[in-house]
């Protein structure tokens, strides 16, 4: 008969300490004292290189090994022959768990012990064996599978049904290979083949298909890559996720797809024995996940909430102290003022980490403010009040409403009239019992009148007057008397200021009005065009006698001779005058005799006394000289007329003045 194997042990783990798998451990065997060897593993639950499994105490008969990546502590006799049971019990009784992590991974270790080889899952009551076989296919190793047996049990390719088990079956396992399942009858879709769940599918399609159950394909797995990959394999150590699945030939595939072996699973078969050669107990490492505090206007108690993975104790301490509750809400007593509690996953004889939980108590604030307040008509008033704790919200309103503003100090919109405006403190959502009153009072500011615009002449002065009386003034010249004189163009302001404090600003743009300056006049036969150098020329007038003006300023069909152009402000601010002399030289003329253009003369020649002009041909040749009483030439040389042709003038209107150069031409 088998042994029957009891265990019981179910408790939560303290944080950095080691503690016993079970609290109690029995092997009951009428036919044997002894067997060989005893396997502790961590069936589920378990984190990788955090946990750890170790026989504590004195066993000088027996020798214990731990397999990290199996999870599994193996105690066997120190010689060829079996243990007794009794030095096994003790110690099992003495094996530790042990987390090495700062903050251990949450969840629950399940521990299977158990007298076989075959590693036990306590969620199945199932046993799992990694079978070596380098290069077996998956038909021999189904074949193989149903031909073994243990402890009476029919064996089968393992069927995977459940996260824990895919654990155990995969990562855990001492060698990866072929399960039970493939998709031969129906292409992508996958189906148990073996043991108790033969004919149950678990996958429709390939890489992006669904499960109805659990499945744990790799990445981009089954991809059916070979167009033949109908049978399922537990990847290799290193080929994306650990433990988890993919779809080769039935002959398995090269490199690193190579079959190793087979996985065979016991229990579960139509006839099995019941067994009790494992038994399994469980250790809760626990953490708190969340924690939620509250809040209350003046003294009383608050509830406070916490979660996790196991109970929930609340504490008044950090550290040290008994739980003072338990469970996911704790209520406090009636506080006078904010105060932390602790929650944590761990009873006080672990003294674990504790979750600070803040219980706030606001306190019911009261609002000081300074009144009353003023205001310049048309401006903003500057509200102050202070707030025992919390901050100041205005309204303008004595209840009810929407804020306008926040802060101890607090500027209004502009106001013309004198008006109330209403401070309240608000510490987190607790107000104060009324809104203190503030009234603004509204001050009026002197009346000074529209800005100005002035004008004046270039060398005069303007006097500016703020129009107020008795206010106080400044300037933007930086004088301080309530009238001032300026000679200059431009922008002025002041700010008058009256008695109650208030003040306003008045603007004074003064544009002057220039004397003219003439640039230049300009004379093109009998017409006069004067030019001046003033941007603003409709501001001036125009006129050759000095009595008759007008805004233009071209003049035609004038006298020859001297002339004098006036040039006049329209404002009476200033007079110029000009010169400019008026004379013709024709282009041609044609001695014909038809009285028509007969001779070559001056025109304004006689204004002119001592005017001349000196004519040559186009050799430089000296015709002919002109003057006052030799006024025009006929187009002879000594009696005889000269041909059709270009002749040169040199023109002197006066003994000083310049000499003026062209030519003009003879036709016949």
């Amino acid at each position: 008969m088998a042994p029957v194997l009891t265990a019981t042990g179910t408790r939560d783990y303290c944080t950095g300490t080691s503690q016993n798998i079970v609290t109690s451990f029995t092997i009951t065997d009428p036919d044997d004292t002894g067997i060989n060897a005893i396997y502790i593993q961590i069936a589920s639950g378990y984190a990788g290189t955090q946990d750890v499994l170790s026989l504590t105490g004195t066993h000088p008969g027996l020798i214990a090994t731990w397999d990290a990546v199996a999870a599994k502590l193996t105690i066997k006799s120190a010689t060829a022959g079996n243990a007794l049971y009794t030095e096994l019990i003790a110690a099992v009784e003495d094996v530790v768990y042990t987390n090495n992590a700062a903050t251990p991974t949450v969840g629950v270790r399940t521990f299977s012990i158990t007298i076989g080889e075959s590693n036990y899952l306590p969620s199945t009551g199932h046993y799992y064996r990694f079978i070596s076989a380098l290069n077996i296919n998956w038909t021999a190793a189904r074949d193989a599978a149903a031909a073994s047996t243990y402890y009476g049990l029919q064996g089968y390719l393992a069927t995977v049904l459940a996260a824990d088990e895919a654990q155990l079956v995969g990562e855990q396992a001492t060698g990866t290979g072929w399960i039970g399942a493939n998709d031969t009858e129906t292409e992508g879709t996958f189906k148990w083949v073996t043991g108790p769940e033969a004919g149950m599918i678990f996958w429709y399609g390939q890489v992006n298909g669904s499960t109805p159950n659990f499945a744990y394909w790799n990445n981009n797995e089954p991809n059916d890559f070979q167009g033949n990959e109908d049978y399922v394999h537990i990847t290799a150590p290193g080929v994306g996720i650990p433990g988890s699945w993919n779809d080769l030939p039935v002959n398995g595939g090269t490199n690193q797809y190579v079959p190793k072996g087979y996985i065979v699973e016991y229990g579960g078969m139509p006839g099995d024995p019941i067994l009790q050669i494992a038994a399994s107990s469980t250790i809760a490492v626990n953490a708190i996940t969340s924690v939620t505090g509250a809040s209350r206007c003046d003294s009383g108690s608050v509830t406070l909430q916490a979660a996790g993975s196991g109970p929930v104790y609340w504490y008044a301490d950090a550290v040290g102290s008994a739980p003072i509750a338990t469970g996911p809400t704790f209520t406090t007593p009636s506080l006078n003022t904010t105060s932390t509690y602790f929650a944590s996953a761990q009873d006080a004889a672990c003294n674990g980490t504790r979750t600070p939980v803040i219980a706030t108590i606001n306190e019911l604030p009261t609002v000081t403010v300074t009144t009353p307040a003023t205001a310049c008509e048309g401006t903003g008033a500057v509200l102050e009040a202070t707030a025992s704790a919390g901050i100041i919200n205005w309204y303008t309103t004595a209840t009810g409403g929407t804020p306008i503003g926040s802060g101890n100090s607090f500027t209004t919109q502009a106001i013309t009239t004198d008006t109330p405006f209403y401070a309240e403190a608000d510490n987190n959502g607790c107000l104060s019992a009324t809104r203190a009153a503030v009234m603004v009072v509204v001050t009026a500011a002197p009346v000074t009148g529209p800005d100005e615009v002035l004008f004046f002449c270039e060398d005069d002065e303007v006097s500016l007057d703020a129009g107020v009386a008795g206010a106080t003034y400044t300037w933007s010249t930086g004088e301080t008397s309530q009238e001032i004189i300026t000679g200059t163009p431009g922008t002025y302001t002041v700010e008058v200021t009256g008695a109650g404090g208030c003040s306003v600003t008045k603007k004074f743009t003064l544009n002057q009005w220039l004397k003219p300056i003439i640039r230049d006049i300009v004379v093109d036969g009998t017409t006069v065009t004067v030019f001046l150098a003033n941007e603003n020329t409709s501001d001036y007038e125009f006129s050759t006698d000095g009595s008759s003006y007008q805004s233009g300023n071209v003049f035609s069909n004038l006298p020859a001779g001297y002339g004098k152009l006036y040039v006049k402000e329209i404002h009476e601010c200033g007079i110029t005058d000009g010169n400019f002399m008026i004379y013709t030289i024709p282009l041609f003329f044609t001695p014909n005799n038809d009285t028509f253009n007969d001779v070559f003369s001056i025109g304004g020649m006689s204004a002119f006394p001592d005017a001349t002009v000196v004519i040559f041909d186009r050799y430089g040749k000296l015709i002919t000289a002109l003057n006052r009483s030799n006024a025009f030439w006929d187009g002879t040389f000594n009696n005889a007329a000269l041909p059709s042709s270009d002749y040169w003038y040199v023109l002197k209107l006066e003994r000083d003045s310049p000499e003026i150069k062209g030519h003009f031409s003879l036709i016949r």
